[in-house]
């Protein structure tokens, strides 16, 4: 049975491949390893055919290098209507599946993290937070459009010295009141 695009992605490995390509990126494989430097190259070729079959990311360009030829991968252009209909259309069952996935993938990452030799929750802002707030369809669609565009400024930042890799995962849910 073929993978959906969603059991596709939601791998750690392919996820960091496709977080790596996020604004517009483009990629070779050597620049995609240096990033995801934890990876081994044979694991990041196996990865990215996987990707490339389900059409997740694209090569957009090739270049002849030393007699064989290098890949550049991207992120297709894809409409956001395609994508919120692909995930407003899975069932309650797809959506549990999807979100187990998800949790065991964060679940990973936060292990990783309090693994390390030197872990400081407070300097590294880590931790695991839940709030609650009451705000009406327009005042959250406004601080989710103001938390995407600082996220995508953080985003396009290339590694540097005292730039510390973070992750950040969310999940929003919204309990509605009942209809009388």
């Amino acid at each position: 049975m073929k993978e959906s695009k969603g059991e596709v992605l939601l791998h750690p490995v392919r996820m960091k491949i496709v977080q790596t390509l996020i604004s517009g990126r483009k990629l070779t494989v050597q620049q995609m390893s240096e990033k995801l430097s934890d990876v081994p190259q044979a694991s990041l070729y196996r990865h990215l055919k996987k990707l490339l079959e389900a059409e997740l990311i694209m090569v957009v360009e090739e270049n002849q290098v030393r007699g064989t030829v290098e890949k550049v991968y991207a992120l297709p252009e894809i409409s956001g209507q395609a994508a919120s209909e692909e995930f407003l259309n899975l069932s309650k069952e797809e959506h549990i599946s999807y979100f187990t996935k998800f949790m065991a993938i964060v679940l990973a990452d936060f292990e990783s993290y309090v693994s390390q030799e030197s872990v400081d929750f407070l300097k590294d802002g880590a931790g695991y937070r839940q709030a609650v707030f009451y705000a009406t369809d327009e005042e959250f669609q406004s601080f989710i459009r103001t938390m995407g565009q600082e996220m995508m400024k953080l985003i396009q930042n290339e590694p540097a010295p005292g730039r510390v890799k973070r992750t950040m995962s969310t999940v929003i849910t919204a309990e509605h009141p009942e209809k009388e």
